[in-house]
């Protein structure tokens, strides 16, 4: 493979899917933000409003993902680079967009309800709707990245990290091997992003061993038990992959608990 070609093709990448990213974000916050109030008809004006955005931003997304992995393992792998798209459902959770993007209302007026002051419900809303923009633009890319490795013949792939600052879930979760068939795990705020290996052959659950031990000292500091080669604590009873209902598999710390398909509420 050319590592410069690779670089270029990398760069670009996070380039046009970090700006994606903030111009979604600050649209949905700003629409938000400028409603005169946030009661039934606001909603329905802001869904309006919203959606479209939003869910043509879930697409773009899946055509930037498409045309850098189909670089990306062209280069790796030989072939045409040219993406013939992806196909991704508008309700990637599962669950209608309008019911989704009504739960920041729904969390306003649930805290409205408590007693708490508007200013408060509004912000706790405002941050619920952060959450689900982000997600959602990031179930976009995972879901295209999987179709795309599928079709250029991957067998497996890694989770890139993204950014200056990475969270431990992620950080361990990056130094492991996944399989094509499998959907990247992620969590709630997630930006990193899929990257194949190249072969056919099984490199082994772990790829990046000086990371996992790096990861392995910063637990042992902070909890005080030592990885003297033994890999004590093991990650595998820390974090751990659970199936949500919505999300689908979900980067968790093993003694949390997530809900299935049966517990999502209606709202």
């Amino acid at each position: 493979m050319s590592e410069a070609l690779q670089t270029a093709l990398t760069e670009r990448y996070d380039a046009l899917s970090t700006s994606l990213r903030s111009r979604l974000v600050e649209f949905v916050l700003a629409a938000f933000d400028s409603l005169g109030s946030h009661r039934d008809g606001d909603a329905a004006g802001f869904l309006d409003r919203v959606l479209p955005i939003v869910l043509g931003a879930q697409q773009q997304m899946g055509q930037i993902t498409d045309a850098y992995l189909s670089a990306l393992l062209a280069d790796m792998l030989g072939g045409s680079a040219a993406p013939v798209g992806v196909r991704l459902d508008e309700a990637l959770r599962g669950v209608p967009p309008d019911e989704v993007y009504t739960r920041p209302f729904v969390t306003t007026w649930t805290a409205l309800s408590q007693g708490k002051a508007y200013t408060q419900a509004v912000a706790e809303g405002r941050t619920r709707l952060l959450s689900i923009t982000e997600t959602d633009l990031q179930l976009a890319r995972t879901h295209a990245a999987q179709q795309s490795m599928q079709r250029g013949g991957a067998k497996f792939f890694r989770r890139r990290l993204t950014g200056t600052a990475n969270c431990a879930l992620c950080t361990i979760a990056s130094t492991q091997r996944y399989r094509v068939e499998r959907l990247m795990p992620i969590h709630p705020g997630c930006d990193c992003k899929v990257e194949p290996l190249a072969g056919s052959k099984d490199p082994g659950p772990v790829i990046d061993e000086a990371l996992l031990r790096e990861a392995h000292d910063a637990v042992a500091a902070g909890t005080g038990m030592s990885d003297a080669g033994g890999r004590a604590p093991d990650y595998r009873e820390v974090i751990v992959t659970r199936q949500h209902g919505e999300y689908g598999p979900l980067l968790a710390v093993a003694r949390h608990e997530f809900t299935g398909p049966d517990d999502i509420p209606g709202s």
